[in-house]
């Protein structure tokens, strides 16, 4: 398919998780003549959870997201989607992938993502975990996460402070370039 052609619908669902969803959803994608370009998919307690980018032509794209309502209320999911675009590269930027584990308490994440927001750093991709130490039990808290560093930041000086910015939170960080 020609990217003049090429169309592109995010669509995302949430509901109580059963065997076949994912076998439903790329089914319906696939009759409508889309493609799952890009997903994520995860259960959470009782819950299902996924995101998808399906890409096609105008009219499968059309022909997708005017089954997503039934295919909702037969899923007993609910379904939201909006149509978006292809992301242009990110050019002047460098990836990176940041690792940090800590003993769980609240507020982690913000103060994550404000550090980077601040330096004007772009996080792509996140994912986080809580989990009991083996030896102690104590609860423990693991975040990965993928920063699109603009080139014009000092990285060594990046690393640095958020290295310093760590140490201060009790948080064990890792920041080194984004390996594929």
């Amino acid at each position: 398919m020609r990217p003049e052609t090429e169309h592109f619908l995010v669509l995302s669902a949430l509901g109580a998780d059963r065997t076949g969803i994912v076998d439903e959803l790329a089914r319906a994608a696939t009759d409508a003549r889309c493609n799952i370009a890009d997903s994520r998919m995860i259960v959470m307690g009782q819950e299902f959870a996924i995101i998808l980018m399906v890409s096609g032509t105008w009219d499968a794209i059309a022909k997708l997201e005017a089954q997503l309502p039934a295919l909702g209320r037969r899923l007993s999911l609910e379904v939201i989607s909006k149509r978006t675009e292809t992301r242009a590269p990110q050019r002047e930027s460098i990836p990176y992938s940041v690792s940090v584990i800590a003993l769980d308490n609240p507020g982690i994440v913000h103060e994550i993502a404000n550090f980077f927001a601040s330096q004007g750093i772009n996080i792509e991709a996140m994912e986080t975990s809580t989990y009991a130490a083996p030896h102690t039990g104590s609860q423990m808290f693991a975040l990965t996460m993928t920063v699109n560093i603009p080139a014009r930041v000092h990285i060594a000086s990046l690393r640095e402070n958020f290295l310093l910015f760590c140490d201060d939170r009790n948080l064990d960080a890792i920041i080194e370039p984004y390996k594929a």
